[in-house]
């Protein structure tokens, strides 16, 4: 087995091969299109074949693919001492050896079809644009501690660039958000979240409902993530259309002391 860093020279077998299953290895084709400069990603090959690959975003976001042997080879390479990990459920043990989890969840991919999708929008959406990014980020905060805690304005002004950002407000106050984006593959919903004292009232279906239109009308799937323990976000989305695809183990931890 060969480990080689993805480069134009490799390129054509790596879209090949993504492509086959493109919401398994949504972020790996998002990352290397549109930030490459902060993506790595390193290829386990065998007889021009490739067998699984590794993903490395910003020094900090890993995830990884691909057979037993070539997720125990890449993951030796990995040589971060924090990171935020995706990978699949049965290989989590082998992450576990190395790492210290702060926090850890399974992680479900959820898919919608064209076609197959059920909106329900009962409230008014507004769009929203830097004016709303403190506001946004301290949704997102409360939303998910364990994930968002660290989720600043600046970084809600900087993804605003690649993706539209919705929400709800109540007496002039945003109270739900949700955030999507078009590629050229699909439609990806990316946050999703509601101030405690306005949940249950429908606000998260109407969001992701109106994501979901919009998303469809131009491609012909969309995906979104969710931890699996949250059976009431889950229950939303599959109202809205979305079908369990596949569970991932995440965490977020520090690297074991040698």
């Amino acid at each position: 087995m060969d480990i080689v860093s993805l480069s134009t020279s490799v390129e054509p077998l790596f879209w090949k091969h993504v492509t086959r299953d493109i919401s398994h290895y949504f972020f790996f084709a998002y990352d290397w299109k549109y930030n490459r400069k902060h993506t790595q990603i390193l290829l386990a090959m065998e007889q021009k074949q490739i067998i699984g690959m590794m993903l490395k975003y910003r020094d900090r976001i890993v995830q990884l693919r691909g057979s037993d042997q070539a997720v125990k080879i890449l993951f030796h390479e990995l040589d971060l001492d924090e990171v935020e990990l995706q990978v699949s459920k049965k290989h989590s043990p082998l992450v576990l050896e190395k790492y210290d989890p702060t926090f850890s969840t399974d992680l479900m991919l959820m898919t919608v079809h064209s076609g197959e999708e059920k909106p329900q929008i009962r409230h008014t959406i507004v769009r929203l644009d830097a004016s709303y990014a403190e506001e946004i980020a301290s949704i997102l905060r409360e939303g998910s501690p364990e994930i968002w805690s660290d989720v600043t304005r600046q970084q809600v002004v900087e993804g605003m660039d690649d993706q539209a950002w919705v929400g709800i407000k109540v007496k002039d106050e945003l109270v739900s958000l949700c955030s999507f984006r078009v590629t050229e593959w699909m439609g990806h919903v990316g946050r999703v979240a509601t101030h405690k004292k306005y949940r249950n009232r429908g606000y998260a279906t109407s969001t992701v409902s109106y994501a979901v239109k919009n998303m469809l009308q131009n491609r012909s799937d969309a995906i979104i993530f969710v931890r699996a323990d949250n059976l009431s976000a889950i229950h939303v989305y599959q109202n809205v259309g979305f079908k369990s695809y596949r569970t991932y183990f995440f965490m977020k931890g520090k690297k074991l002391a040698s």
